[in-house]
């Protein structure tokens, strides 16, 4: 089940509020501007679906999405134990970052942690799928699928050179480890 735990950013062992509650997460998250909505999607793929399949079976999800972002181009992600970039892209996706534009996911398959900065906390919104997750622009943030990933996630996106970050040189996510 989707949990949102947000934490004081100088406490990483007490959080302030916890809740798996769709409606209570998508409140606080709204607070600091991030969107976040479970959808039902009536689509049914395979786990080993490749990335084209996933892109084609979302194609009317996402054309909707994207009109109503402003958004020019969708990928997939996928990431599984036995993939041999896994521990990279892990390290790479761990250190704080921003984006110039919003960043939006949806999860097809699996899960991950998106743990945003912001305003002295730390918010740590664990995603399912079926969760749609939108940060907005320049929020301080980083991604943990744990040591041993398995997920697959829409990406979309403005800037049609795909993931972009700009990383805050901060050390913090190595403060607030997820389970």
């Amino acid at each position: 089940m989707s949990r949102l735990t947000i934490y004081e950013d100088t406490n990483p062992g007490v959080s302030v509020f916890c809740s798996e509650d769709a409606g209570a997460v998508a409140a606080e998250l709204t607070k600091i501007g991030v969107d976040f909505a479970r959808w039902e999607s009536p689509v049914h793929l395979a786990a080993d679906a490749p990335a084209e399949e996933i892109l084609a079976a979302y194609r009317p999800y996402l054309d909707a999405l994207m009109g109503a972002t402003g958004a020019g181009s969708a990928d997939v992600i996928k990431m599984t134990p036995d993939n041999p970039a896994a521990p990279a892209l892990r390290e790479k996706f761990l250190k704080e970052h921003t984006h110039s534009e919003d960043e939006i996911r949806f999860f097809v398959q699996g899960s991950g942690h998106f743990v945003i900065h912001e305003n002295g906390r730390v918010y740590d919104a664990f995603c399912e799928q079926g969760d749609l997750l939108r940060v907005p622009a320049n929020a301080k943030h980083w991604f943990d699928a744990g040591a041993a990933p398995l997920f697959t996630a829409l990406r979309v996106f403005t800037d049609t050179s795909g993931w972009v970050a700009q990383f805050t040189g901060d050390d913090i996510s190595t403060r607030f480890p997820v389970a």
